[in-house]
């Protein structure tokens, strides 16, 4: 049985950028994985995917020319009397099935002959097949079926539907574009397979403008990428196109001291656009350096997909480097197009940011009241004066009356930008041009950056707001946005999740914890809850808590803490968030403890005797009423280090309140070893009840210890 190297490609029109690095190595897994589930890759077979602009390709190494022999169960295909006619003919629906199985390719006649038998089953005829195929067929016949799941499973948001290449000119094919031409190569040898309404060769295309030779005729599965290179004026692989790409742009920024922004999306994308990259340097007038440097880099890498160069101060210059997909000798035409396409990008941005400082932003809040935020939360003045009072409230608990000034008059501009030209036209850049409008109008700059700050995090990793003014604005935001949101049923379910609101949860969380702010989370729900009419909103404070709580627990396995761990605090229900990670230290330090094991077993058995008990439990014990030696021991050990462990969680000491606990492992032990709970007397039982109970608030402080019982 012999193996040789696999090459698929596929050429078709200029694909979408933003879609093409997936679509590669989706491509490439999926034929990979198909050729796998049927037998045909030897053990240490490896795949390289390739994917240009205008092609999708994969190398496999080692595939098998006939699949590895597999013994099989013949399959049931139908009754015999629907699948053979009067005269022993095979009917349509059978046909229509074997032709299913072996995508048209197939002698039928051979079929009937060798693979096809009558079997009796329950007294009734049925037809059957030998899939002996599928335990030792050949490459054609499942490389086939591969690449059509392949190109079925592609995460394609929409296809085209074209003319079928090889149709009669009424057929249609579907993809995501239209395909060109198939290789299928096999070491030398082509695969004769179809898809697409295209038989595969061995003929590709190389760069649009400058391959050597067209069509590059490709010689074998393992000179493809070379070949490519050579003939083509191609690099095939997305990975080596795009670190050349990295190459260049650092070559290019280097003569100056410069460099080129970081922006990985952006890179991918002009990976995705240029099948052979050359980078060149152009210049913009000094003149629109005046324009906020985050217009200018968004308009050059939105619209131009251009790597503003930056000082080494983090400083826009007014140099940017091309990534072009030609190299000619001369590339000053090249460059000089680019200057020219850019410059009037820019004119309109200087346009924008002028004509929107000749109006104070703070003219503009009226405006917001016309502006519809969702048809059943109002407009964006009504969620403005609601994001006004949460802000107050939070800033009156922070900083004072001062802090709370601040935070209402930030709060009341920080979506005054939505109403101006330059964040209509480019709305990534809301709040980020409300802080620079704020400073054009001589507004502080706590007040200004709180504009910009209020958005943020706006993601996994991103910077929390600098001030006090801003992380109040921020919370005010996050937190209306949740609850009215919750109100109206708009929740996030499963991956769905479009108003981002574990995002603005886990931003609450952030704020609260990285801040170390001693708010109530509770209580900012319930301020957030108060700003919205009852009726609309229903009851869903609860669904909100549960909700921020969960994005806690996911953020704090995420950290590396246990799931035990993370829930014997948040058991609790601990009101103040910012406490939790110093607690779930405790927790862990805790349970690396010798006494933990037993103690936390302890806990449980204690609680669940207090959840049993009938009526009212006593808070304190009366010593008194002790006759057992165990449980006067253990009163007295309370008596000793209860005190120990409350001073310690009131100075916030966890780890020590939790450690001093470790002494009560042998009388707590002593005591259910030695002690009947349930006693006959009532006396009795309430007063050793009332002692469990002090045991228990004591051990419970900060975390619910019995959580960690295994």
């Amino acid at each position: 049985m012999t193996s040789a190297n696999l090459l698929v490609e596929l050429f078709v029109e200029e694909l979408p950028p933003k879609a093409l690095k997936k679509l590669g190595e989706a491509f490439a897994t999926k034929i990979f994985e198909g050729l796998e589930q049927n037998d045909f890759l030897e053990p240490g077979s490896e795949l390289t995917s390739y994917a240009t602009p205008r092609r999708l390709a994969v190398h496999i190494t080692s595939v098998r020319e006939i699949s590895q022999p597999r013994p099989q169960p013949p399959k049931t295909l139908m009754p015999a009397s629907v699948g053979i006619d009067a005269e022993g003919e095979p009917t349509a629906p059978l046909l229509k099935r074997l032709r299913s199985m072996y995508h048209d390719e197939v002698d039928i006649q051979w079929l009937m002959s060798e693979r096809v038998f009558v079997e009796e089953e329950s007294g009734k005829k049925v037809l059957k097949h030998r899939d002996d195929l599928a335990a030792g067929g050949p490459l054609f016949i499942r490389l086939e079926g591969a690449l059509e799941d392949a190109l079925e499973k592609l995460p394609i948001p929409k296809v085209m539907t074209y003319p079928n290449p090889s149709g009669d000119g009424w057929e249609t094919v579907n993809f995501v574009r239209p395909a060109h031409s198939l290789i299928a190569l096999h070491g030398t040898d082509i695969v004769p397979v179809t898809v697409l309404g295209l038989q595969a060769g061995r003929d590709t295309q190389g760069h649009r403008f400058e391959a050597r030779v067209s069509p590059v005729v490709i010689q074998n599965a393992d000179s493809y990428a070379a070949q490519l290179k050579d003939d083509g004026a191609v690099i095939a692989s997305f990975a080596e196109r795009r670190a050349e790409i990295v190459r260049q742009l650092q070559a290019a920024a280097a003569p100056s001291g410069l460099k080129p922004i970081e922006d990985d999306a952006l890179l991918d994308e002009v990976t995705a656009l240029v099948e052979r990259p050359n980078v060149l340097v152009g210049k913009f007038e000094e003149a629109f350096l005046e324009v906020p440097q985050e217009c200018l880099i968004l308009t050059m890498k939105a619209n131009q997909k251009y790597f503003p160069l930056m000082d080494a101060a983090g400083k826009l210059t007014n140099q940017f480097l091309i990534v072009s997909n030609i190299s000619p000798a001369d590339a000053s035409a090249v460059i000089q197009g680019n200057e020219r396409v850019v410059r009037p990008r820019l004119a309109d941005a200087k346009f924008f940011f002028d004509q929107d400082r000749k109006k104070a932003l703070d003219s503009r809040v009226l405006g917001l009241a016309k502006v519809v935020y969702h048809n059943k939360l109002g407009t964006q003045g009504e969620r403005v004066m609601r994001v006004q009072a949460i802000a107050r409230a939070i800033g009156e608990q922070i900083g004072g009356e001062a802090l709370a000034l601040k935070a209402d008059q930030a709060a009341l501009l920080a979506k005054a930008d939505l109403l101006t030209d330059m964040v209509g036209e480019f709305p990534e850049l809301q709040g980020i041009m409300g802080r620079y409008y704020a400073q054009h109008d001589g507004l502080s700059d706590d007040i200004a950056f709180a504009i910009e700050d209020h958005y943020k995090p706006r993601f996994a990793g991103d910077e929390l707001p600098r001030s006090d003014v801003g992380v109040c604005v921020a919370l005010a935001d996050k937190l209306e946005t949740l609850v009215g949101m919750f109100g109206i049923g708009e929740k996030p379910t499963g991956d769905k999740d479009p108003f981002a609101l574990r995002r603005h949860a886990l931003g609450v969380i952030r704020m609260l914890v990285e801040k170390e702010l001693p708010l109530n989370l509770h209580d900012l729900v319930s301020i957030a809850f108060a700003g919205f009419p009852q009726g609309l909103l229903g009851q869903v404070h609860t669904d909100v808590n549960m909700f921020v709580f969960e994005r806690l627990s996911g953020a704090m396995r995420e950290q590396g803490y246990s799931a035990n761990e993370v829930d014997a605090v948040l058991s609790l229900n601990p009101t103040q968030i910012y406490l939790v990670p110093k607690q779930l230290e405790a927790v862990r330090a805790f349970a690396a403890l010798p006494e933990a094991a037993a103690l936390a077993a302890a806990n449980k058995r204690v609680g669940n005797i207090l959840k049993k008990a009938e009526g009212e439990v006593g808070g304190m014990a009366d010593p008194a009423r002790f006759v057992d030696a165990a449980e006067k021991a253990l009163f007295a050990a309370l008596s000793d280090i209860a005190p120990r462990a409350d001073a310690a969680f009131a100075a916030g000491d966890y780890t020590a309140s939790l450690q001093a606990l470790a002494a009560l492992k042998t009388p707590v032990d002593a005591f259910f070893d030695q002690v009947m709970v349930n006693a006959d007397d009532p006396a009795l039982k309430a007063n050793r009840l009332a002692l469990l109970n002090q045991l228990h608030r004591t051990m419970n402080r900060v975390a619910d210890l019995s959580r960690l019982a295994a």
